[in-house]
């Protein structure tokens, strides 16, 4: 992403998002704005609104040391994401990003308690949610 860009993204985002969703930070356990929220619709990304996550998709984690964010069994679409190694902070994980345009999102692990076995471990700040109508 060129400077220009850059800044002009960091105009649009709280703080907290921009720690998030562009330096690859999480956001404290149990203070995310989605980690309670039981609408039906859709989660976007917050930075350029990609569909990720159905509402459908989005359960109550059991895993100890995942606790505390919103939790997704599988993705809207495919594509809408892309998954990176992570071994920051001396951990071997899968970064979660947004295809479209590169953005932290969280990251995803084997999960017994997950309907698919994949548990999305997503940070709220990271995106938006469009309610269906």
């Amino acid at each position: 992403m060129d400077s220009k860009k850059l800044e002009e993204l960091k105009k649009k985002l709280t703080p907290e998002q921009q720690r998030v969703l562009l330096e690859k930070g999480t956001e404290p356990p149990f203070s995310g704005k989605y980690l309670n929220h039981n609408e039906t619709g859709i989660y976007t990304c917050g930075v350029c609104g990609a569909e990720l996550f159905k509402s459908e998709t989005k359960y109550d984690s059991k895993t100890p040391g995942l606790i505390g964010w919103p939790s997704f069994s599988e993705v809207a679409k495919s594509d809408a994401i892309e998954l990176k190694d992570d071994s920051s902070w001396s951990m071997n994980r899968k970064e979660v990003t947004c295809k479209n345009c590169g953005s932290h999102l969280g990251h995803v692990f084997d999960a017994d308690d997950s309907s698919t076995g994949k548990h999305y471990c997503i940070n709220s700040c990271a995106l938006d949610f469009e309610k269906d109508k």
